[in-house]
């Protein structure tokens, strides 16, 4: 067996050919292209190991949430929008309050008006309305 073929068989024991990691890889290069800022990327726990050495070698700033029992949330992108995330995705984001909620998405790139939305119609659930 040659050295390439260990290398890609010890990849694919990792997960990179995993249809999860096919999907990290395409954010990655989307983030070095500049097509976004931030990302966050949900995958199941055992893949962690091998998605955070790959954002390590890159230089990629992360860090790195639990998402339920099975699944972890990494996200990745410039320092100043993972410092931000850092400081209040502190929880499930279920439990994010309506303004946190609306930073975060503003962080992730999505779109604006949708942004406002769904603030308005979170803010309107948890009693306090939108004048």
């Amino acid at each position: 067996m040659s050295h390439k073929s260990l290398i890609a068989d010890d990849m694919e024991v990792q997960g990179a050919f995993s249809p999860e990691m096919r999907v990290l890889m395409n954010h990655i290069y989307e983030y070095k292209k500049g097509v976004r800022n931030m990302i966050i990327f949900t995958c199941r726990k055992r893949y962690e190991k091998f998605a955070t050495e790959r954002l390590k070698k890159q230089d990629i700033e992360y860090v790195v949430m639990p998402a339920g029992k099975e699944n972890i949330n990494i996200y990745f992108g410039r320092r100043e929008c993972i410092g931000a995330v850092r400081m209040f995705v502190n929880r499930p984001l279920h439990e994010l309050s309506p303004e946190e909620d609306f930073i975060l998405g503003t962080l992730l790139g999505y779109d604006l008006c949708a942004q406002c939305e769904r603030y308005c119609t979170r803010k309107c659930k948890c009693g306090q309305g939108v004048a």
